[in-house]
């Protein structure tokens, strides 16, 4: 039964430190911040609803910090861009 406490433990304490080492990777990016105003502007300009469309392209922009070039499509130059989902599986990001 120690053997089992011991061996739950150590495994408890490896999570925790895989996942500072990971959050510390993660808010460690050196990338400079983008216009996202400015970038999605561009990436609205055609949209049939550009406020609903500036509403969810800032959003995915400053999570991602990416927005891909032109109106439409062109989601291979920001994968972060191009993977976020709504609740209902669906693209969210413009």
């Amino acid at each position: 039964m120690a053997v089992f406490r011991v061996l739950l433990a150590s495994l408890l304490i490896s999570l925790l430190v895989l996942d500072f080492v990971h959050g510390d990777m993660v808010m460690s990016d050196n990338a400079p911040k983008i216009d996202c105003k400015s970038k999605c502007q561009e990436r609205c300009s055609l949209s049939s609803r550009p406020n609903l469309c500036h509403r969810a392209c800032e959003t995915c922009c400053a999570r991602c910090n990416c927005v891909p070039p032109g109106t439409y499509g062109n989601y291979d130059q920001c994968p972060c861009y191009a993977n976020l989902t709504t609740h209902g599986g669906r693209r969210k990001c413009p």
